[in-house]
């Protein structure tokens, strides 16, 4: 007698899937190209500088930007659709609040526009202030509340309906320290629920903290894709960074630098070392070449390192 067959269930789709986006305005090609997978549950961080493309990708994820050339798919819907836009969760950088009402009538009202009613309304207003730490705030006016509580309030709008995937365009900009280390909290609460997030971020502190994954953004196109450490892993295989800085710039510091496989900007040479030992070599090596260190400094590569390495400047230039 034959086994039975039983058919393969089709799999899942995936939580976000872009394809070749391209995006002009005007003569500047904001974003270039963009492919990327987003997994089930995961954390993204998207990181690069202010006019990286970041935001321009974000938006036309959630439909409020219409792309030149690509595809994009929200859990196997096109972005914009009705199936997409209810699966989606948008937090701008820009707070979307009504000032007059108080936090949980702003709440009550996103509800309804997501098309929430009743006791399921009313069970995720209460979650959202709880989230946010709001609770004491629920019917204090938006106009009264400080900025950080402001931004958590936003936050809470942005996800009253339970959306699938999360899109975070810079929550932290403009908070204090305190209400950032809270949204901190908040968004890894919501990775302990397995939510699908992407979270866009210039700072690097951000992207290792909260990201399972990391997509180095910069000028349009996604230059690197992997997480933390296997992005320093790829970028530097040594352990450590020299940075000797010496007094003057002469030839002899040029050929010194270059002869022990540095590089030299200015007065000051870096390295790429394994063992402490190299680091006793350089410095013998220097001081037989005559060179006047006035400086040094020992560091992990990390992700600054990798940024730096990949694109030739600073993540703030």
């Amino acid at each position: 007698m034959a086994a039975a067959v039983f058919p393969v269930p089709p799999p899942h789709p995936a939580p976000l899937l872009v394809s070749g986006l391209v995006k002009h305005f005007g003569s500047v090609k904001a974003v270039d190209n963009i492919s990327l997978e987003l997994h089930s549950g995961e954390c993204l961080g998207l990181l690069g500088p202010n006019g990286a493309g970041k935001s321009t990708l974000i938006r036309a994820i959630v439909g409020r930007v219409a792309p030149d050339a690509g595809a994009i798919s929200i859990f196997g819907a096109p972005a914009g659709s009705p199936a997409a836009c209810a699966a989606i969760g948008w937090i701008p950088q820009e707070l979307a609040l009504y000032p007059r009402l108080t936090a949980a009538e702003n709440l009550r009202a996103f509800g309804r526009y997501s098309g929430l009613t009743g006791k399921p309304l009313s069970d995720a207003v209460a979650w959202c202030l709880n989230w946010s730490a709001l609770e004491d705030r629920a019917d204090a006016l938006v106009r009264t509340l400080s900025g950080g509580m402001k931004r958590r309030l936003n936050m809470a709008a942005g996800l009253i309906h339970q959306p699938r995937l999360v899109l975070m365009d810079e929550p932290t900009v403009g908070v204090d320290p305190q209400s950032r280390n809270r949204i901190f909290e908040m968004i890894e609460a919501l990775r302990d629920r397995g939510m699908t997030i992407i979270y866009t971020t210039h700072y690097m502190e951000e992207a290792e903290r909260l990201a399972d994954r990391i997509a180095i953004v910069d000028h349009g196109r996604i230059i690197a894709l992997d997480t933390h450490q296997a992005l320093i892993q790829n970028c530097f295989t040594a352990s450590a960074q020299v940075i000797a800085r010496f007094r003057d710039s002469s030839p002899a510091l040029s050929v010194w630098a270059s002869t022990h496989g540095g590089s030299l900007k200015d007065s000051t040479a870096e390295f790429a070392i394994d063992h402490p030992t190299d680091l006793a070599r350089l410095l013998d090596s220097a001081a037989a070449a005559g060179l006047d260190l006035e400086d040094l400094a020992l560091r992990r590569p990390n992700l600054e390192s990798v940024f730096l390495h990949l694109t030739g400047r600073e993540l703030r230039d």
